[in-house]
């Protein structure tokens, strides 16, 4: 196969494919081709949107599968990743390419670990962008200012994220995922979705795992219906309660034992 059909998904939720290379590492002639830890999580995450869709059981096709609101389309893609690491999924393929032997459990367990690292930094620096996006998209046109590095500080320190180890990820004079890149007051919906995600897999574990009843829960309460239901009230019918911000600090390594 040389050749995928790569889709995008728009804050409206409607997708667009077009028939591109695919987006892996190339392997030398006569070699195999050998997936990068990115490159895999790419696999399953983009597979998530697939099953997003390809579950979808509503009337309309204007609410099928990824028509949902913008920090609710990378939710179940991001779950999806949660097998890219499971045991049983990843004794599948996570092999050596040559001897065909499966990953030693303490580097899987070092994987898992090192996920953890700078992610005070990482965090911090994403919620500061993301404010600084929603501050901005709270003005009227008439209050925008000219002083647009004064007003992003004081953004900053009215957040209480006017941190000068850590930066926001993007400034305004460069942000063009709030300006011209589709998430005007959006920049948000990763960890938002992330939020979600992480609290899901504790559903999961809670659960027993890659269990074919669990699959259909989260298949017949939240997958197959699309945007057919409040996003929220979906993740509320699958999870029986409200998301916690509990599960995503632990992913994170951010709570105190």
């Amino acid at each position: 196969m040389d050749e995928c059909l790569c889709v995008a998904v728009g804050l409206d939720g409607h997708a667009s494919g077009d028939r591109q290379p695919p987006q892996y590492s190339q392997a030398a002639a006569g070699e195999p081709t050998l997936l990068t830890v990115d490159e895999v999580k790419t696999a399953f995450h983009e597979f998530g949107h697939a099953l997003h869709g390809m579950f979808s059981n509503v009337k309309y096709p204007r609410f099928s599968g990824t028509s949902v609101p913008s920090d609710f389309v990378e939710y179940p893609s991001q779950v999806n990743e949660m097998w890219m690491i499971d045991p049983e999924v990843l004794a599948n393929y996570a092999k050596h390419y040559k001897t065909g032997e499966a990953m030693p459990k303490e580097l899987l367990g070092k994987f898992i670990e090192a996920k953890k690292f700078n992610q005070g930094f990482l965090t911090t620096e994403y919620l500061a962008a993301s404010l600084v996006d929603q501050r901005w998209h709270q003005l009227s046109a008439a209050q925008v200012p000219t002083d647009v590095l004064g007003f992003e500080a004081n953004a900053l320190k009215e957040a209480g994220v006017d941190f000068a180890p850590v930066p926001p990820r993007y400034r305004t004079t460069y942000f063009s995922h709030s300006f011209s890149g589709g998430y005007s007051a959006g920049y948000y919906s990763y960890l938002w979705s992330e939020k979600l995600d992480a609290d899901t897999v504790e559903w999961f574990k809670e659960n027993g795992g890659l269990l074919r009843k669990n699959g259909d829960h989260f298949r017949n309460t939240l997958l197959s219906r699309g945007g057919t239901v409040d996003a929220l009230d979906l993740f509320r019918n699958f999870r029986g309660r409200d998301p916690k911000i509990e599960p995503l600090l632990n992913r994170r390594g951010l709570t105190v034992h």
